[in-house]
């Protein structure tokens, strides 16, 4: 329970502190960190307004896509706190859980009619079908790792011991932190702040939603990027600290994953639309090159 609690404090902050980086970087006055916050509060204040043209699917995959971020916060542990609900392999169901969040939304998009939506959604869909291979291709390193398969479990023994598995370790936090990037719609792959349909993915799939939709698309989006920084801080914060100490942690590190994104976004360019598909095999490739090292280490397989 007390991982869930974490991941919700830390959904609400995240945003303002990624937009107080960004508007520091770029010499802009900063906004309040709760100025997000603000924004979702006044969504809700306003009517949703539907086309003609959309059909009930419209209507319910805000909800949709909103419960699933949310139920797969439930398996996320938060070091050694066990998250709300696990078992073995509960990392595929966490998994598809967000991707019928994602197949929600994106059937919502083609359901406006829409030729800019429908091209956003297609975009969404390659990249989700690209980096699948490398999240459950590092997870499987992990489980392999540590002889476990459920979330807690893999983090409670996960272990860096030797020179090579903490080479695993770093190239497992490489992997898992632009997989989050990809997830999230950022940059390099999607740019938010973007207003030319031909180039944006994420947010031209959204154009029609408003109001309470739209703030419960947000907030959805703000969850994952919580879940995502707590899967993240797990390779750091360990089950053996004092939980003062864990706390203490995971939210400066929170903190610093968003801070992170936030300068990413402010010195680096999106990539070009053709080079995103390789961009992110390139991640599975690397995911592929951890998981050989590990059989390695493991002694899965004896080289002579």
């Amino acid at each position: 329970m007390l991982s869930l609690i974490f991941i919700i404090i830390s959904a609400i902050f995240i945003p303002g502190v990624i937009a107080k980086i960004k508007s520091k970087i770029g010499g802009r006055r900063m906004p309040s960190v709760f100025q997000p916050l603000f924004d979702i509060i006044r969504l809700f204040k306003k009517g949703a307004i539907y086309s003609p043209t959309t059909s009930i699917i419209f209507k319910i995959a805000p909800i949709i896509y909103f419960s699933s971020v949310l139920m797969a916060a439930f398996f996320v542990p938060m070091a050694g706190q066990q998250g709300l609900l696990s078992f073995d392999v509960d990392f595929v169901f966490f998994a598809y859980l967000l991707a019928l969040g994602k197949f929600m939304m994106i059937i919502s998009a083609m359901d406006t009619g829409s030729g800019f939506e429908g091209m956003g959604a297609n975009r969404e869909a390659l990249y989700s079908m690209l980096v699948e291979p490398a999240f459950f291709v590092l997870v499987g390193t992990l489980a392999l790792f540590t002889q476990n398969s459920s979330f807690q479990d893999l983090y409670v023994n996960l272990h860096t011991s030797t020179q090579l598995s903490i080479i695993i370790g770093i190239a497992a936090l490489y992997v898992i932190t632009y997989i989050s990037m990809v997830e999230n719609s950022r940059m390099p792959i999607d740019d938010p702040k973007t207003h030319l349909e031909l180039t944006m993915v994420h947010e031209v799939m959204i154009l029609d939603n408003s109001g309470f939709d739209l703030a419960i698309i947000h907030i959805a989006s703000w969850l994952k990027f919580a879940i995502y920084g707590t899967i993240i801080s797990n390779f750091v914060v360990q089950s053996s600290w004092p939980i003062y100490i864990q706390i203490v942690s995971y939210l400066l590190i929170q903190m610093g994953y968003a801070s992170t994104v936030g300068i990413l976004e402010s010195f680096s360019a999106r990539n070009k639309m053709g080079k995103n598909p390789q961009w992110i095999i390139m991640l599975s490739a690397i995911a592929v090159v951890t998981f050989l090292t590990t059989l390695i280490i493991t002694q899965k397989i004896i080289l002579n």
